[in-house]
């Protein structure tokens, strides 16, 4: 193997160990608090986020990624922001 393919496998596997971690850590987290944990939209977006750090080198897949990750933060937060106004109101 050339040492680019080593540095480029050697990237990828950190990547998903971190992610790995990241959705353990989120799952985790939401057992004892209500309303305080990741959703796995959110953990999605900081994969995607991270990715598009790590695969920086090259300025449209980068950037891609990151903007991927940015409206899935939009989206999840939307979604948040919208069951609380839904819980909130009350009953008739």
């Amino acid at each position: 193997m050339k040492p680019q393919q080593i540095y480029i496998t050697v990237t990828i596997a950190v990547a998903v160990v971190v992610i790995v971690l990241v959705a353990l850590i989120a799952l985790l987290a939401g057992r004892g608090k209500k309303g305080k944990a990741l959703t796995a939209l959110t953990c999605l977006a900081m994969a995607f986020v991270l990715a598009g750090i790590l695969f920086g080198g090259n300025r449209l897949v980068g950037y891609g990624l990151m903007g991927i990750g940015v409206l899935l933060t939009v989206v999840d937060l939307v979604r948040k922001v919208g069951n609380k106004t839904v819980e909130s109101q009350p009953q008739a």
